[in-house]
């Protein structure tokens, strides 16, 4: 059985999908409660500095790996619509004040920026390396 070219990049987008999506629920997805300083009564969170660390790491290495192997032109697109719908599950189903389209839209243009970026920057050096290998 050969596999094609657009079936290679049909099934890396399905898994950077999942992948991406995962890297949400793996980061922030399980966290939902919110801090409460209780002398000034201001409420924080629900994510910690860390697992937004832990997560834009993580969703860096995913398009660092998938910009060397697949288009960048597909990698930014997938891991956008991937987190943002992610993400706005999750805000979805715990924001009373409508707010989170606020969220949603801020996350989408985060994350078609930074995918865009960062799989264009890899995919570039894979490219040049390859060339400088040969």
């Amino acid at each position: 059985m050969t596999v094609t070219r657009g079936t290679r990049a049909q099934l890396g987008a399905l898994f950077l999908a999942v992948a991406t999506a995962g890297a949400w629920l793996l980061w922030l997805g399980w966290d939902t409660e919110y801090d409460v300083d209780a002398q000034t009564g201001s409420r924080s969170g629900p994510y910690e500095p860390w697992q937004v660390i832990g997560c834009v790491l993580t969703l860096a290495l995913l398009a660092v790996l998938a910009g060397t192997r697949l288009s960048p032109w597909l990698v930014a697109p997938v891991m956008t619509v991937a987190f943002t719908a992610a993400w706005s599950w999750g805000a979805l189903s715990s924001d009373d004040s409508g707010l989170w389209a606020v969220g949603a839209a801020l996350v989408l243009v985060g994350m078609a920026i930074g995918s865009t970026v960062v799989s264009l920057g890899a995919h570039w050096a894979s490219r040049r390396l390859a060339r400088r290998t040969r």
